[in-house]
């Protein structure tokens, strides 16, 4: 089959590899869509921290926010997944450890990250392999670009359960990329008052054409008092703008990283009372996502820039990008 492999530091082809098979209590997906994010990239330029810690190495194949068919079941697998559409978690715990025994399999020590870390390849690809008990069904409301955005769409959801806000109270959400966007969407149809900050005055449009009338840059931005935040930035210096904003005994949600590392003074934490909760990872917030999706009340599709198949996607990465006001690109690897 065809797939996308990342072969070193700035360097992708799309190569012939074997098919995966469907082993002892996988499955193996036919993939319909597979979009690609901040991870990837840093993946691909040779940043992501894993490469340091030897949880990454070269060759990759990426590739983790993606759905597809199940076409072949495992040993010990319900043969009811069979043709049915799905999509599923990326991180893939041990089950074994105190952690994956409490629920926190996304945290495991142990933890495989599909596409991300060595030893499970990724859904760019014509068909992926997946653990069955980490899979996700997807309703027919749910069509391939929505399918594709359950992991990201996950990951914003559960900044906003993290934030603790009631209808009618103010978010800040730093960024408009793809996170910071559907932070918004999922805010939104909760009631909450969402306002946003962009880079530059550039970065305004979209989110104004999305119904967020209240987007600003930096220097724009009105000073009112901010009931919850959520950093979904990578510049180094948000994260203490975040909790310098934030009202005092309420909440920061930090899910953006840069490269170098951030700092806050936790003098501000403690003396403002506030709560910083970091997250990583879509796992706890995949169903809320889908049913999201499925009911209507968020619709992420106008952030999808374009759809490109394999050879595309490896021209877009040496910077043959799509014009177009959305920032997610996505891939039909049977383009």
């Amino acid at each position: 089959m065809r797939a996308l492999v990342f072969t070193g530091p700035g360097r992708a082809e799309v190569r012939t590899v074997d098919p995966p098979r469907a082993e002892k209590g996988q499955v193996v997906v036919d993939v319909e869509r597979v979009g690609i994010c901040g991870t990837d990239m840093e993946l691909f330029s040779g940043e992501m921290s894993y490469f340091g810690t030897g949880g990454s190495s070269y060759p990759l194949r990426p590739g983790h926010e993606w759905c597809g068919v199940v076409s072949a079941a495992g040993d010990g697998v319900d043969e009811g997944w069979l043709g049915r559409r799905v999509t599923g978690d990326t991180m893939i715990g041990c089950g074994e450890c105190a952690r994956c025994r409490a629920g926190r399999h996304w945290v495991c020590a142990s933890r495989h990250e599909l596409g991300i870390t060595d030893g499970l390849p990724g859904a760019m690809a014509e068909q992926v392999a997946v653990p069955a008990a980490y899979l996700h069904p997807l309703p027919d409301a749910v069509d391939a670009t929505l399918g594709a955005l359950v992991e990201p769409g996950g990951n914003a959801l559960r900044c906003v359960d993290a934030a603790r806000l009631a209808s009618g109270e103010r978010l800040l959400v730093l960024g408009t990329g793809t996170i910071g966007l559907l932070v918004a969407l999922f805010a939104r149809a909760r009631g909450i008052r969402v306002h946003l900050i962009a880079r530059s005055a550039n970065d305004l449009a979209l989110p104004r054409s999305l119904g967020f009338t209240d987007a600003w840059t930096r220097e724009t931005l009105p000073s009112l008092p901010w009931d919850g935040i959520v950093d979904a930035t990578t510049g180094e210096d948000m994260p203490a703008l975040a909790l310098d904003l934030v009202e005092p005994g309420r909440r920061v949600v930090y899910i953006g990283l840069s490269v170098p590392p951030s700092r806050i003074d936790t003098r501000d934490l403690v003396l403002k009372d506030v709560t910083a909760v970091g997250i990583l990872g879509a796992s706890a917030g995949l169903a809320g996502a889908i049913e999201a999706y499925a009911d209507g009340s968020v619709d992420p599709r106008p952030l999808v820039v374009a759809t490109v198949s394999l050879d595309e996607m490896a021209r877009v990465l040496a910077g043959h990008r799509p014009r177009g006001p959305g920032p997610k690109i996505h891939v039909d690897p049977r383009l």
